[in-house]
């Protein structure tokens, strides 16, 4: 048995952000990661895949970016190398190849069980993610044995994927994205559009990052909004990490040979049955759009920015008249389906009374009971808490409130 004052675990951008904050204010600790620095980037990510965020915002408290080019955007190979970069310069100390088995109370903390043997602490950090596990509706099971379901943690590119056409579930970054690789490799491409936010890659000539970053709305608090679990759902921008295109939305699948229908409502025997609310799914994000831009604009009149163009307003989504509301799966038209339905964290191996009703874990602000903290999820404390820039800000907050109370309670 082991014993450290904090473990945290996971070592990607959060945990070494928090291991980062932990030694500025002289905290033992270790971060128990069950792969290698950067698990996920390495491991769950298709070969596409680029980063959202411009460089110049992939920042980590005592770290940015490095490189000539602010404004291009990390594959997968940099942020990889971006991570262990930075866990080697802050020489974070990481056990590598270290599952996590369980977590329970123990003695006056916790005690967490390894594959490599048990650990009791003080105080623990849960960094190990917000995508763990994709978020698949109970349906799915109903599906004919001769389609085949992927999740985007399990794609890796359109050459992997049986002959055949593919249904992408979901219109968000991640379902939009890879919908235009599968289409642009020449396969037939279904996309299930529910609620999603049409943007701009860019805007009056500057990054949609840029405005998001510069006019504070990614620095919104918890405390400014009503709904906050309302605010955590929010689907990602359909965005993607490329300034030569300004949008990847549907307008811009549909001219290039993608068919849009509904959101995916049920499974019916050979049948996929979709909602007849695209139309109006497309309104409210075009909608949406406007309302961010305009709020955009009068920010830059207030705060006197200038050289900037003149604003700009877009056509709105295109719509087919009727779009299908059916799709036979029996006919071998669609051989795949893509589930871009959203992740979850997976904390399976918390043994604590610490969730709500719902199944998910209950925090105030990423403080979750005494001694335990979480780190990276969607809004934990700032609208930013699960980008690479954002995870510094409330790392640091943990870390003062780690330091307070442990004085408090040896007091």
């Amino acid at each position: 048995m082991k014993r450290i004052d904090t473990l945290i675990i996971g070592a990607g951008q959060a945990g070494l952000a928090m291991s980062y904050c932990l030694q500025q204010r002289s905290v033992p600790h270790v971060l128990l990661e069950r792969g290698e620095v950067g698990n996920s980037w390495r491991t769950e990510r298709w070969d596409s895949l680029r980063l959202l965020t411009p460089n110049w915002q992939n920042r980590l408290p005592g770290h940015a970016r490095a490189g000539s080019d602010p404004n291009g955007f990390m594959d997968m190979t940099g942020v990889v190398d971006f991570l262990d970069s930075y866990a080697a310069r802050i020489a974070a100390p990481v056990e590598t190849q270290t599952r996590v088995l369980s977590v329970s109370r123990g003695g006056d903390g916790y005690r967490v069980a390894t594959d490599k043997g048990d650990w009791t602490c003080r105080n623990l950090v849960l960094a190990s993610g917000a995508c763990n596990r994709p978020s698949i509706p109970a349906y799915a099971e109903e599906l004919p044995g001769h389609i085949t379901q992927l999740s985007p943690l399990e794609y890796r590119n359109p050459s992997k994927l049986p002959e055949g056409g593919v249904l992408v579930v979901g219109a968000s970054a991640s379902g939009v994205q890879i919908a235009s690789e599968i289409r642009a490799a020449g396969r037939e491409v279904v996309l299930a559009t529910g609620q999603h936010i049409r943007m701009p890659r860019h805007y009056r000539g500057r990054d949609i990052q840029w405005w998001m970053d510069r006019s504070g709305i990614l620095s919104t608090t918890t405390a400014e909004v009503d709904d906050i679990a309302r605010a955590r759902a929010v689907p990602s921008l359909q965005i993607f990490g490329d300034a030569s295109k300004q949008f990847l939305d549907l307008n811009a699948l549909q001219k290039n040979g993608i068919e849009l229908v509904g959101r995916l409502a049920a499974i019916r025997g050979d049948e996929a049955l979709f909602s007849g609310g695209l139309a109006n799914a497309a309104m409210l994000s075009d909608l949406k759009m406007n309302r961010a831009l305009t709020s955009f604009d009068a920010w830059a009149a207030e705060a006197g920015i200038a050289g900037l163009p003149s604003p700009e307003r877009f056509a709105p989504t295109r719509i087919p008249a009727s779009p299908k509301l059916r799709l036979d799966l029996a006919k071998g038209k669609i051989s795949t389906i893509l589930w871009a339905t959203g992740f979850q964290p997976d904390f399976s191996w918390l043994h604590l009374p610490v969730f709500d009703r719902k199944g998910r874990l209950a925090h105030q602000d990423g403080i979750v009971a005494p001694g335990l903290y979480v780190l990276g999820l969607p809004f934990l404390r700032r609208r930013k808490s699960s980008l690479i820039d954002g995870v510094g800000d409330d790392a640091a907050a943990l870390a003062d409130h780690l330091v307070q109370s442990t004085r408090c309670n040896a007091a």
